[in-house]
């Protein structure tokens, strides 16, 4: 039995490691190592950090991806400019799955002609988030003008424990703003990071011991942001509370730092659209009423998505297993930004 077992391990660690050695070789997305490298409230990669980047079991869209001197992927350095324009969001601004030409950044700076975009998205943040950004480019490099792109759940996402949170966000119960940094990642997560099985496994595979060994009713990080996702899709937009408070904060908080245009771009159901459906979302809509009663302009692409697929079949996102903005989807929204921006 002894030896049984002894051949049994030998072949369980022989597999192993002949997994590790394939994995090494084939394009799976690598160690991040993010972390809070030039701010405490901002989660960047370290400075000139390359990794790789794919989808799914079958490694499509493999990119080899490099982040600049702040920790940011974009084509350029971020030096002190005012007439440079940042560009936030989270990682539909990231788009590390797009070829470096295609992505957001680099498609606003050739449609503005003269003026460097710094391409500021970090995947897995929300909109409190975004406003600790635009105060770091306004004091670091002297930035007037700010677009943001914002995802739908972007106000929900804000909540603490929502699991999309870097630095700021709002305490669920009581909507007072706090701070909750991540935490440095511990010796299992750094023996992770060094492993390709490992990372095959969890970023390609999306494979979680929290999901197999946590119960289902722990698995929601904090009740009330269910709760709110169900009380948007109920309630009339002028009863929101939770959005309001977020909406409120955000506004509050880059008050000091905007001194030019602020340029809010706000996605919108496409799934809704592709299937010629109604696109409602109350808490979005809050959101942006909130958003124009304080003069801010926002870029609604509801009805520009919709008047594309009035007369073209070609979708605007990478596939059916990724949501986010295929080179085609940029460009339509990079289009009406540039067109707000290059007005006088």
């Amino acid at each position: 039995m002894k030896k049984l077992m002894a051949w049994w391990l030998a072949g369980a660690i022989g597999l192993v490691l002949s997994l590790e050695l394939l994995f090494r070789v084939l394009p799976v997305s690598t160690s991040t190592e993010t972390g809070y490298y030039t701010d405490p409230l901002i989660l960047t990669y370290p400075p000139h950090h390359r990794w790789t980047t794919s989808t799914g079991w079958d490694l499509r869209n493999t990119q080899t991806v490099n982040a600049n001197n702040l920790g940011y992927v974009a084509s350029r350095d971020f030096v002190r400019n005012e007439q440079a324009v940042a560009l936030i969001g989270d990682s539909f601004i990231e788009a590390s799955m797009l070829p470096a030409a295609d992505r957001p950044g680099a498609q606003l700076e050739r449609a503005l002609g003269t003026r460097p975009v710094y391409a500021m998205g970090n995947p897995g943040t929300s909109l409190l988030d975004y406003a600790e950004r635009i105060r770091f480019a306004h004091e670091q490099f002297g930035t007037k003008d700010f677009v943001v792109l914002m995802e739908r759940g972007d106000m929900r996402q804000a909540l603490c424990g929502s699991g999309n949170v870097n630095g700021a966000c709002l305490d669920p119960k009581t909507l007072v703003l706090r701070n909750d940094t991540l935490p440095a990642p511990d010796l299992v997560k750094r023996m992770v990071r060094r492993s390709a099985l490992a990372q095959y496994l969890v970023s390609q595979l999306k494979f979680s011991t929290q999901k197999l060994w946590r119960p289902a009713a722990a698995m929601q990080p904090v009740a009330s942001v269910s709760t709110l996702s169900a009380h948007a899709s109920s309630s009339s937009p002028t009863a929101m509370p939770e959005i309001d408070a977020v909406t409120h904060a955000f506004f509050k908080r880059i008050k000091p730092h905007v001194s030019g245009r602020l340029v809010i771009v706000v996605d919108s159901d496409r799934i809704a659209l592709n299937r010629g459906q109604k696109a409602s979302d109350p808490a979005r809509d809050r959101f942006i009423q909130l958003a124009r009663a304080a003069e801010v302009i926002v870029i609604d692409t509801e009805p520009l998505f919709r008047e594309h697929l009035r007369h073209s079949s070609l979708k605007l996102e990478i596939g059916p297993y990724d949501s986010h903005f295929n080179s085609l989807g940029v460009s339509l929204f990079v289009r009406a930004v540039a067109g707000v921006l290059n007005e006088r």
